[in-house]
Formats: structure tokens, sequence, C-alpha cells
């Protein structure tokens, strides 16, 4: 028999079909002398209907004539090897996938045959078999509709009591292979948009409605894996840090997307049970109550992993009441839900319902049992004084009669640079997600002005309520809004036992509105915080006041004019500083940059930013003999500061903000100048080209070890640039050479040797920033995990006169630089001046300067 397997015959012709057919229902066992032959035919039979279905459909007439089928599910129980059974898995997965035509699938789905197959014992200890059973369902999976999926039911009284597709399948939804999780993931959501009455019944039944239950502890479990990842990392750094949190990062992202497209298969029962678990499991027990700055026992979350996900789930998980009730749920303090969550320590978690033995982590969290409540706040926010100065400075959320929103306002005013920028995300995500009600948006505090606007012209037009003396007045709340609220709280108390009770006056959107200004303002006056946390404050002040506004007081006004003035100093100090040069460049770039920023639709940043290492080199102490990289780091971080504190200026004079800083044109080069005299013009020295060295000074230097070389020494300023230049003497050409080297003026700190008054001390930094410059943005973020390391001069003159003389030239040319660098930026040093001028400064036109280049 297998001898003539082997003859030859038209391969794609329906007599081989028949001759397969008839040879395979004459096997009556499958053992290691035949296997062969079986696999062989098994992988033929499935190509053959596959053609058939596209060219001839006397095949699969032919297939269902023999009844084809019964013999597969024949061979699998007579076979003793597994190689069959991954044939005939893969088989039936290549026939259900590629046949298009419906009466064949209506036929392949029909008899019992695929439900024999998805029930049937396979020895899943073996991968590569449960690896081809689980492509067998997921292909069954994608014929699914309202017709074919009745072929699969099994029903008693019109209702479903099997439906073995569906059960066997999430047995395997905590696998511990990735693949395995996204194939039933995808099987599932192939089953809820087939959208049968009858089906969505049966899995929102016990014990099948568990596994969203159970899918939410698993998810659970990831969130507090991730958060112990994210804190060994901070604590121990690796050079796979980041790889290893985003592969986790994504994972999580990965589920949430999951319950978002779920809920978007429009099963109320199926959105209402993920809503409840998401908040009984994760929001109530576990990430509520880590709003804390105080220290977190060994149950609870980092704050800021649980800043993260809160804005992850609400940007993703898209879901009106779930939603809703977040944001109602930070009208209470975090001990309403730390009590809770402490009084069940050893936790509640649904009987799994899978069978697989997945072993479930000791860290599992806990649920929400029957019970209240009862959480008071303290009249202390109904004072006229929001947010005084000692509550600013001073604000520990630990405090019980803090409300969760004033512990997210709190993590601005007084929490590091992460928290403060992870609370930012929370109530930038707060503020763009649309299933939030815009009465809620308005009780917290962070209702967009554009937005008040728009409800109250509404409400006037309609002739509702006040809404037409609103219009122009910073009070907005209405009755209505006032229900929402209400409405959510009161679902709090009962559905899920948290009883919160407020002060009437609490209430008040205009208060709630202040706080966050006022945390808002208190943000920028922080030295301790970076630019990227700054200019996402920015963003979200700009979303709240669109114009300026009452709101904006004469107080908020001090505030943020002094911390310009300091931002100031700095920069003053910067201007004689290592980087004068680059100033005006990194202030035009970044201008624009923080310009696109604050005025953007959304905030730019991932949240998942949080999570990630910090690679910050910079120093908040550069000593002279520092690394020149560490300096410029600082100067650009604080003139990104400074430049955000400008525009914020700008916006609260009222004015419109400029594509580009108002600074003051390039001045003409002094005709007494080294540089005129030297014959340069604004672009600078290049090396090979001709100088006259008047004023050069002569001098020795050793580039390399034995060989000195002979050089005049001449430094040079034009306009903010300046360069040390080393010129070869002409010959031919009296008081005239050739640039050999040029490298940058500023930041060369000169010195002269305590033992040798000769010799003269030059740092030499390098002439630009590689992060300032977008071609080697890339290449940076890989080279600031090393100290980049500046060059050094030792030039040794003739007479101790002479490299005095040369240090005077120095250290006047350096001045010169920083006195034209500060003439220019006059205008953005005194912003109030020059904006009430009655004719405002130029800004200068392109806004860079010369390069130095070495």
């Amino acid at each position: 028999m297998w001898l003539s397997f082997w003859r030859s015959r038209d391969r794609f012709s329906l007599e081989e079909l028949r001759y397969l057919t008839e040879q395979l229902q004459k096997v009556q066992i499958v053992n290691e002398f035949n296997k062969d032959f079986v696999i062989e035919a098994l992988r033929s039979i499935a190509e053959l209907l596959t053609y058939g279905d596209q060219h001839d459909s006397a095949f699969f007439e032919f297939f269902m004539e023999k009844q084809v089928m019964g013999d597969f599910v024949r061979i699998l129980k007579v076979s003793r090897t597994v190689t069959v059974s991954l044939q005939l898995l893969q088989t039936m997965s290549i026939m259900i996938q590629n046949l298009k035509n419906e009466r064949a699938i209506y036929y392949m789905f029909s008899n019992e045959h695929i439900n024999y197959l998805i029930t049937y014992s396979f020895d899943f200890r073996n991968e590569e078999l449960l690896s081809y059973y689980i492509s067998f369902l997921r292909a069954i999976s994608g014929k699914l509709n309202k017709n074919t999926i009745s072929l699969l039911l099994k029903t008693q009284n019109e209702e479903i009591v099997s439906f073995p597709l569906y059960s066997e399948a999430i047995r395997f939804a905590f696998h511990e292979e990735n693949m395995v999780r996204i194939a039933v993931r995808a099987l599932t959501l192939n089953v809820y948009h087939v959208g049968d009455d009858s089906v969505n019944r049966y899995i929102t039944s016990d014990p099948y409605a568990e596994y969203f239950s159970n899918f939410v502890s698993f998810f659970c479990k990831q969130c507090i894996d991730l958060d112990r990842l994210v804190s060994h990392t901070n604590k121990n750094p690796s050079p796979d840090s980041t790889s290893t949190i985003l592969a986790a990062v994504d994972e999580i992202e990965d589920n949430l997307y999951y319950f978002s497209d779920i809920v978007s298969a429009g099963i109320p029962d199926v959105g209402r049970l993920i809503t409840d678990h998401i908040l009984q499991l994760l929001i109530f027990p576990l990430l509520l109550p880590s709003l804390r700055i105080d220290t977190v026992n060994e149950r609870e979350i980092g704050a800021v992993t649980c800043l993260y996900l809160l804005c992850c789930i609400l940007r993703i998980v898209k879901i009106k009441d779930l939603a809703n009730t977040i944001a109602a749920a930070l009208f209470c303090p975090p001990e309403a839900y730390v009590s809770n969550f402490q009084a069940k320590l050893n936790g509640y978690m649904p009987a799994h319902v899978f069978t697989y033995d997945y072993k479930q982590s000791d860290n599992n969290v806990s649920g929400m049992e029957d019970g209240h409540l009862r959480v008071t706040v303290s009249d202390m926010a109904t004072s006229s004084q929001v947010f005084p100065e000692d509550v600013i400075t001073q604000n520990d959320c630990s405090v019980s009669h803090f409300a969760l929103r004033e512990a997210l306002l709190s993590y601005v005013t007084s929490g590091d640079d992460v928290q403060a920028s992870g609370s930012l995300s929370v109530l930038a995500t707060l503020l763009q997600t649309k299933e939030l009600d815009e009465s809620m948006l308005d009780a917290l505090g962070i209702l967009p002005q554009r937005k008040q606007h728009k409800k109250l012209l509404l409400q006037a037009l309609v002739g509702e309520g006040s809404g037409e003396e609103q219009l122009f007045s910073s009070e907005s709340t209405t009755g209505r809004d006032s229900i929402e609220l209400d409405g959510y709280l009161q679902k709090l108390k009962e559905k899920y036992g948290v009883l919160c009770s407020f002060p009437e006056v609490v209430m008040s959107p205009r208060l709630h509105r202040n706080q966050v200004l006022d945390a808002l303002v208190s943000l920028f006056c922080r030295s301790n915080i970076s630019a990227e946390t700054l200019w996402d404050g920015g963003w979200l002040l700009r979303q709240l006041l669109p114009y300026s506004e009452t709101e904006f007081n004469s107080h908020h006004l001090k505030l943020l004019k002094d911390s310009y003035k300091n931002c100031t100093s700095s920069i003053l100090e910067e201007i004689r500083g290592i980087w004068p040069d680059l100033i005006i460049t990194v202030l035009c770039n970044e201008w624009k940059k923080c310009k696109r920023v604050i005025e953007a639709s959304s905030p730019r940043r991932d949240p998942k930013c949080l999570l990630l290492p910090l690679q910050n080199s910079s120093s908040d102490d550069i000593l002279p003999g520092e690394s020149s990289f560490i300096a410029g780091e600082r100067m650009c971080e604080l003139v990104k500061v400074f430049i955000l504190l400008l525009q914020l200026q700008i916006f609260s004079l009222g004015r419109v903000l400029p594509d580009r800083p108002p600074i003051c044109l390039p001045s003409d080069v002094p005709e007494n100048s080294h540089a005129k005299i030297a014959g340069m013009d604004i672009s600078g020295p290049k090396p090979g080209t001709e100088l006259k060295y008047v004023d050069a000074v002569p001098c020795r230097i050793a580039f390399e070890r034995g060989k000195e070389r002979y050089f005049r020494f001449l430094p040079i300023s034009v306009g903010t640039s300046g360069w040390l230049v080393l010129a070869e003497e002409l010959p031919l050409k009296q008081q005239c050479g050739i640039i050999r080297v040029v490298a940058p003026l500023a930041g060369s700190n000169p010195t002269i040797d305590e033992k040798h008054s000769r010799w003269l001390h030059l740092r030499i930094r390098p002439s630009t920033l590689p992060f300032t410059d977008s071609a080697k943005a890339t290449a940076c973020s890989k080279v600031k995990a090393k100290a980049l390391v500046d060059g050094r001069w030792t030039l040794a003159f003739r007479d101790e006169e002479s490299c005095k003389s040369a240090l005077s030239m120095i250290l006047e040319e350096m001045n010169l630089q920083s006195v034209e660098l500060e003439r220019r930026l006059r205008p953005l040093l005194d912003l109030e001046r020059a904006l009430n001028s009655p004719h405002p400064p130029e800004a200068s036109s392109p806004c860079t300067t010369s390069s130095n280049s070495s």
C-alpha cells in the first residue's frame, strides 16, 4: 500500500483525492511503521481541498460524500504517535483558514466533529502540540458569525449549556507562554464581536463570568510585578533596564487595549463586569491607596507606577462609567481605601475557572466586600485663602483630611520631579478623557476655559439657569453639575461601600480651579524640577487659561515674576560661563519647541516615560575642572526653564507668543577689534585660510609627545562667538600666517602654571553640544552614559610677560563676547520693559550664531 502511494498521478486531481481517502480509510491503527504515510495523506488532503475550494467544487463534494471528517476523528483515536496529532491539527487549521465557500464551513462545523477535536484529551505537556491546538482554536474563531456559531453550541430550552470552543480556550488565558495568551485573547474577541444574545448571556453567566475577574486579577499581578521591576531598576540600574521596563509596559498596555476591545463589542453586562472588577480589584484596593507621599507597605505599589497606571487606564479603557467613578473617587482621601484594603490583607480572589495548571502568585489583590466607610473632609478647604504658602510648601498628602485630588496637587507642589510629572500626566489625562463628564472636570478644577465658556453660552442661549450671568463670571458651577457629581458619589456609597461626606462649599469649581492654579504656579517657582516637567505644567496652565483670566491673580503674577527674575540671574551667570556662544542658538531652538508644546492640543510625553530610569549627568555645582559637557547640559536645562517662564510672562500679560524670541540683532564688529585687524569676517576663522597676526603672541605646543610646533597664538571674538587661533607664519608675507588650529574661546578657563610662569593651561571644550544638534541627538543618547572628556592645551611662551599678555587678551575677548551676548539678550532679561516699549526690539534673523569649528 505504501509503495503504491508514491505512484505517478496528477497531483491536483479528484482521482488523487479519491486515492488518498481510500488509503486513509484502510488504516486501522497508526504506529511508527505507517505514521509517515498518514501524515503525508493528511497534509495532501488539506492541500487538495484548498485547491478545490478555489477551482472545482467537486473536490469538497467528494469530501462530504465520503465523510472524510469522520475518518480524521477515527485516525486521531487510533493514533499512538504525537506527530499524527500535530499534523491533524495543522491540517484542520489550514482547511478552516483557507476555505472560502460558506457551505464548506457549515459542513466542517456540523456533525460535532469539530467539538470532538476541541474537547479531545491531547497531551499538552508537548509545547508544540499546545501551539498547534491553540492555532486550531483561533482558526475556528476566525470563521464565526451569527450563523456558524450556532453549529458549535449545545442548547437546552433555548439556552446554551455548552460552548467548548470558548470554555476550552479560556483555560489557557493565563498560560506562561505569551503567544498562547495572545491567541486566546484574539479568540475571545472573535466570540464577543459575533453579537449573539444567547452567547452573550452564556459568557456572562457563572462560572464563565469569572474569566473577567480572573483576567483583572492577572492584570493586577502584572501591575505589581511592574512596580517591583521599576523599584529594582531605580536601585540597581543596568544597560538593559530600559528595554526590560518597556517590554513589561507593552504587555500592560496590550492587556488594557484588550479590555477596551472587549468593551467595544457592545455587550452591556461585560462592560459592567470589567468596570466593577477593575474598580474593586485594582483601582480601590491597590492604586488609590498608593497616592500618598508617606512610605507604602509591601501590599501597595509605588506612587509613580500608580500614576502611570491611572493614566493608562483612563487613556485606553474607554468606559464612561469607569472614568467618572475614578474621577469621583478622587474626592475621597486615600485612607478610605487604605482602611478597606488593610482590613483584608489576605484578600479575596474569585475561583479560577480555567483548569490549566497555572500557578497564581501569592500577591493576589483583594476585592471589596460589603460594608461602608465614612469619610469626612476637613473644612480647611473652605477658607478664602486657597492653598496658603505654608500649605503649598509643606503639603503632605498623608494627612487624612486631604482628598486624593489634593494629594495629586501636593505631588505638584512638594513631590520630586518624577512624582510631579506623574501627577501632571494624570491631570492632563483626565482633562483629555472624552468619556469624562465636563461637570466632573469642572468639579476637579481642570475644565478648560474654552469648554466653560461654550457650556455657559449654550445654557444662556436656551435660557437655562443663570448661564448668561455666569458667562463672564469666574464661577461656572450649576445645579445640574452638582447633581451629576452627587450621583457618582452616591454610587460609590451604595455599590462600592465608600461613603464620602463633604461640606457643600468644597464642591465649588472655582475653589478647586484656584487650587490647581496655585499648585501650577508653585511648580514654576520650584528649582528642583526638570524643564520637561515644567513644560508639561505650562501645557496644563495654557489649557486652563487660554486667555488672561481673573483667576490668574496678582499673587500668581508676582510669584511668576520672582521666579523669572531668579532664573534671569542664573542666565547672567551662564553668559559668563562655559557655553555663552551657544546660548542664543539653544534659546531660539527651544523657544520654538516650548511654544509648540504649550500650544499643542495634547501633551507631548507618553506617561511610560515616568517609569524609565533617569539618565541625567547634570550637576548643580559646576567646578572649573569639571566636564564642559555637564555644564552644557545644565545650560540647556536652564535655558529651557527660562524660556518657559518668559512665555508664561508674555502670556500672563495678555500678549500673543511670538514665533521667535525678542532678541536684538548682532552689532557691527568694531574697527579696532582683533577680529577686524586680523581680517576676519562674521563667519569666523577657518583652518587653511590666511590671517594677519599683528597682535599674535609666539608660542610652542606639543600635540604629540616629543613633537613641539611653533605657532602664533591669537584669541578672537566676533559678536557672541569666539575662538582660540594657532597660526603658522608665512615666510614670504610679513605679519601674515596660515590658520592651522581653531578652538572655542568660551570655557577655556585660562590658567598660568604655578611652577612655570611661561606656561598657560587652556581647557578645550567641544565646539557644539551633541544634544543641541538634531543630527547627533541619537548618538548623544548613547554617549551620555560615558563622561565626555575635554581637551587640554599647554602653551609655552618665550617669557613671563608674553604669557601674561596672552592671558590678558583671552580675558578681554571673553569679556567682549559676554557683553555682546548680554546686549542681545537684554529684551529677554527685562521683558516687561521691552514689551511695554513703543519700539519693541527686532528678533535676529536667522536666530543663530556663527559656529566654532575646531
